[in-house]
């Protein structure tokens, strides 16, 4: 049973890493946004609750986000582990996530920290926005993405890091580059890939 976390500032290939250890794993890689847009196009109820407020333009509060995600790691797939992505973001779905896993006898193994210096990751995103294209994506547009989640996981990353859960592992480099320091911080926590899971692997 593996359960993670993982977390990285816009530009730190995130999304990539977590779909490499979800596979690695044969776990799912669970995002928020994931399972608000599965809810929606589903008509689920809470998917229509979820709708009408993103419609208006507002911020799913924590207490449906909290409902959507124990729904989620209800499912058949995650009950050999999952890798949050997304979730917890404020200390209070950090509180239910503990309260959750609990209640069913888990808890949380390890938090992946994707770690990047701020003007690697801004020179690297104004870069690809002007190949594509993208005008809007300046440069103050990316630095201003960069400090809104330095000022909103600063508290979370905190928080598990005095809870002896966080692994920073650098983000900049190539994908398996990454996905190798990742795999060799996971293992010297003692977080293997079961055998016979997919993609499971030796690590040197």
């Amino acid at each position: 049973m593996t359960r993670l976390l993982i977390v990285g500032p816009p530009g730190a290939g995130k999304g990539t890493q977590a779909a490499r250890i979800s596979t690695e794993f044969g776990i799912p890689d669970i995002s928020t946004g994931d399972i608000f847009r599965a809810n929606i196009k589903n008509e689920t109820e809470l998917g229509k609750q979820v709708k009408a407020i993103v419609d208006a333009g507002d911020y799913v509060p924590d207490s449906l986000t909290n409902q959507l995600v124990a729904d989620r790691l209800d499912e058949e797939d995650a009950r050999p582990g999952f890798l949050l992505d997304g979730y917890p973001r404020t200390l209070a779905q950090v509180e239910y996530l503990d309260e959750l896993l609990a209640s069913r006898g888990h808890r949380l193994e390890a938090v992946v920290q994707l770690t990047a210096d701020q003007d690697e990751i801004v020179e690297r995103l104004t870069k690809r926005a002007r190949e594509q294209g993208r005008a809007d994506d300046s440069e103050e547009a990316i630095r201003h993405r960069q400090e809104v989640y330095l000022r909103e996981t600063s508290p979370l990353v905190e928080l598990y890091r005095e809870r002896g859960l966080l692994l920073p592992v650098d983000g900049l480099g190539g994908i398996d580059e990454v996905a190798q320091r990742v795999a060799v911080a996971l293992a010297e926590r003692g977080i293997r890939p079961a055998a016979g899971a997919a993609g499971a692997e030796s690590v040197a």
